[in-house]
């Protein structure tokens, strides 16, 4: 028995693992779309579902619409007053949206989405995709209380944990900071790996010296060893890093704030972006730190 039909905007690599979370748990998949025309196909035949090529097609044909897109500009786009986007026939249905962009663009979105007599919802994901296909992602959820218990169910099957943050764009003010740290980190541990590297140290053994000490991080367990290797098989871009570092730089220059590490780990990001090295995993910017790489 279905626990509801829910259609999905956005089927990359973290949106297709959604919609197969779901679907195992009891969620009928409706509709899918993307810009990518292929990934739209693939998708909807896994599940049987429709491949919208119309956004308002998605929103006939779910109750729930999931949106995991890439950038503010996508989420204007999805949600504008054109002809075709997910506010046509708007009415009654919720939308859940999950992707990382600037919190002033989630506050849109609900005034856009109530204005129709429809529900917004923020639900941002500090994990990754085996998260997303396991229901274990921990969530930071927004928006208005009666419209964030309509869609708990769900959240409580995409998440091992989930966190209510406030009203609309406190849960993506949150997520840029969880980012913003996340990214200073990356960076300054392929610097520390990248020097012992350099100075000819042994890199498993401080590693672990790493982690028994203040140098210890989670970003220490999930790339360190990759760093190493040159494994950068990705989970979250280096590009989607630095659009992510910007998100919180922007919030910092709102409130008269400098914040020169972060602005340093962006930049640093931004330099993969400029060499070609934007779709590898945030892991590579190991690629400008350790000696005779790519950026070096």
């Amino acid at each position: 028995m279905s626990l509801g039909t829910v259609g999905i905007v956005g089927v990359g690599r973290m949106g297709a693992n959604i919609a197969r979370r779901l679907h195992q748990v009891g969620y009928e998949i409706t509709a899918v779309n993307d810009v990518d025309d292929g990934a739209t196909a693939r998708v909807a035949k896994e599940f049987d579902a429709r491949a919208c090529s119309r956004l308002s097609e998605v929103t006939r044909a779910a109750d729930t619409i999931v949106t995991v897109v890439s950038d503010d500009a996508a989420m204007r786009h999805i949600f504008s007053e054109a002809p075709d986007s997910l506010l046509q026939g708007a009415r009654g249905k919720t939308f859940v949206n999950c992707a990382t962009v600037s919190p002033s663009v989630h506050v849109e979105i609900e005034g856009l989405a109530e204005a129709r007599e429809a529900s917004s919802v923020e639900a941002c994901m500090a994990s990754s995709i085996p998260q997303a296909r396991d229901g274990t992602l921990y969530l930071m959820v927004a928006g208005r209380k009666d419209a964030v218990e309509r869609v708990r169910p769900m959240l409580e099957r995409m998440s091992s944990a989930l966190r209510y943050v406030g009203p609309s764009g406190s849960a993506a003010r949150v997520k840029a900071l969880v980012n913003m740290v996340m990214n200073s980190n990356t960076a300054a541990l392929a610097e520390g790996l990248g020097l012992g590297a350099a100075l000819g140290l042994d890199l498993a053994m401080l590693r672990a010296v790493f982690a028994q000490t203040g140098a210890a991080s989670r970003v220490l367990e999930t790339d360190g060893a990759d760093m190493e290797a040159r494994e950068h098989e990705v989970y979250f871009s280096a590009a989607h890093a630095a659009k992510d570092s910007g998100i919180a730089l922007a919030l910092a220059r709102d409130v008269g704030l400098t914040l020169p590490v972060a602005a340093a780990a962006k930049a640093q990001f931004e330099r993969m972006v400029e060499l070609g090295l934007g779709e590898l995993d945030k892991s590579g910017v190991a690629e400008l730190t350790f000696p005779g790489r790519a950026g070096t």
